[in-house]
């Protein structure tokens, strides 16, 4: 495996024609007589030179032509000739026969097959200039056919930034556009979004964008290509931009089976700059106007249900709402950046959301009768997440509760996300509200005497202890405590209730007791996830 710099890939291509359209014109009359077949060798310029060493005079990449005014007599000249030409990088020697040699030297035929140079034959007919033009005439049309290629990769890379999905649009058309697997990463390597065919190994696209992230100073790119795998990997951190610091810069990666083009960079190049505006600070805490009033309405003392129509217009009734929380079991920042933001607002469809270290809240408009939609995606970004039935605006506070115990059922049996479902026939139907709420104030009171950690704490503790079914490390896992702690709390919990909390009717009678704690809205019980 060997690696560069962009900057030095990007030198070393220069506008080129494959050798085999100057064989192909069939004006030039052009043959190939010697040295491995090289058709899509390429070739940068057309240089004509009659010296014995012509290498001081050459960049490589050239189609040197001769009529082999000075070329040496013996075998070892022309030998050494030949090498000296292959070493300077020429791409193919053009031979002219006439008026100097009658034919192609012998032994420069045996020099360019023992140095495997393409060796062309020129007719007697075809001037060298003729050979020059061609070559130019074929690489201004390459040239031209890149320029369109570019101009319509650029105009679709600018039409997806205004695409409310913003940075998904753009990676979804850089990945059209290059044929590539394109990935945006967080300043610790994270994969925020993609877009493309995933390839095998993606972790060598990972460990590339975390070396080139750790490097110092300012924007940065990389370049690898494994042949063993037959892939080509490249990585650009975003430009810096007002707000931008080490700790929220960005990379792009991408990964293909072909190495990049001149168009393929031209094209990276665009993206990579709409994404750094895309996820600059500026443009990512923006907000239009709708939200701003909504904001400055509540603040001002407005409920949720009197806002929520300018948030959801064309819809006098505000339209209904589905409340999502998210635990990330990873370790999180206690803030979330704007492309992490920009990546769950993507994820999640909807741009109210609010990242708290590993906790995540968010809301989603959407139709009375719409269910909720889970992403796909979900696991792949970390979070796991719990979503409410639809609901309006007035009863947020209870899609809360049903969204809070949807999360907590998604983590105890390890899935990527759960929904809150209701049915009729349930035990909760047939107690009167009012009856079960008063139940389970009186069923709790105790332990309002409880002391430090206090009621509510003892509360979560016995909640969480019986929705994983009794077991006191998966508690201890979920609340972060230690499995002894956990022993403690619902043995005090056991003593201030007089109640054996091993008892399999005990636990029942606790849980329905839980389920209707006072706190929801017009008195509304918590129904079941």
């Amino acid at each position: 495996m060997w690696g560069r710099s962009l900057d030095e890939s990007a030198n070393a291509e220069q506008p080129s024609v494959p050798l085999g359209v100057l064989l192909a014109d069939p004006g030039l009359g052009l043959t190939q007589i010697a040295g491995p077949a090289a058709g899509d060798r390429p070739v940068g310029t057309v240089g004509t030179t009659e010296i014995e060493d012509p290498t001081p005079y050459l960049v490589g990449g050239e189609l040197l032509l001769t009529a082999g005014v000075r070329l040496p007599d013996d075998t070892d000249g022309i030998d050494t000739y030949v090498r000296r030409v292959v070493a300077a990088g020429v791409a193919a020697l053009g031979f002219g026969v006439a008026p100097v040699h009658a034919e192609v030297p012998p032994e420069l035929v045996r020099a360019c097959d023992r140095h495997r140079l393409p060796l062309l034959r020129l007719p007697p007919a075809t001037p060298f200039v003729a050979v020059g033009q061609a070559a130019y005439a074929a690489i201004a049309k390459v040239r031209n056919h890149e320029l369109r290629e570019i101009s319509r990769a650029q105009s679709a890379l600018a039409s997806a930034a205004a695409r409310p999905d913003s940075l998904r649009s753009v990676l979804g058309q850089l990945a059209a556009h290059t044929g590539s697997w394109s990935v945006l990463y967080d300043a610790h390597g994270t994969e925020l979004l993609a877009a493309g065919h995933r390839p095998a190994s993606p972790h060598l696209l990972h460990d590339l964008a975390v070396r080139t992230l750790r490097q110092n100073g300012g924007p940065k790119a990389a370049a690898i290509h494994d042949p063993d795998r037959g892939i080509h990997l490249t990585v650009h951190t975003l430009p810096a931009g007002t707000g931008r610091t080490a700790a929220t810069t960005l990379a792009l990666g991408q990964a293909a089976t072909t190495p990049p083009t001149t168009v393929h960079r031209q094209v990276t190049g665009t993206a990579t700059v709409l994404l750094a505006l895309l996820t600059s600070p500026r443009h990512a805490l923006s907000t239009d106007t709708r939200s701003i009033g909504a904001l400055v309405r509540l603040m001002l003392g407005a409920t949720p249900a009197e806002v929520a129509p300018t948030l959801v217009p064309g819809d006098p009734a505000g339209g209904h709402w589905t409340v999502v929380h998210g635990h990330c079991p990873e370790e999180q920042p206690a803030t979330a950046g704007p492309a992490q933001l920009a990546a769950l607002a993507a994820l999640l469809d909807t741009p109210y959301v609010y990242v708290d270290g590993p906790a995540l809240n968010a809301l989603i408009p959407c139709a009375a009768d719409a269910p909720p939609r889970v992403p796909a995606r979900a696991a792949e970004v970390g979070w796991v997440l719990g979503y409410s039935a639809p609901v309006p605006a007035r009863d947020l506070p209870h899609a809360r509760t049903q969204a809070e115990r949807a999360l907590r059922r998604a983590l105890a049996a390890g899935t990527p996300a759960a929904v809150h479902g209701t049915d009729p026939l349930t035990v909760h139907a047939l107690i009167a509200p009012a009856d079960a709420r008063e139940l389970a104030r009186t069923r709790f009171a105790p332990l309002d005497r409880a002391g430090p950690p206090g009621a509510a704490v003892l509360l979560d503790t016995l909640r969480t202890w019986l929705t994983l079914h009794g077991s006191w490390d998966r508690t201890a896992a979920a609340l972060r405590i230690h499995r002894n702690t956990v022993r403690h709390r619902l043995a005090r919990v056991a003593d201030l209730l007089d109640v054996d909390v091993q008892d399999p009717g005990a636990r029942m009678e606790l849980w329905f007791a839980l389920e209707w704690l006072p706190g929801e809205p017009d008195g509304a019980p918590h129904p079941r996830t």
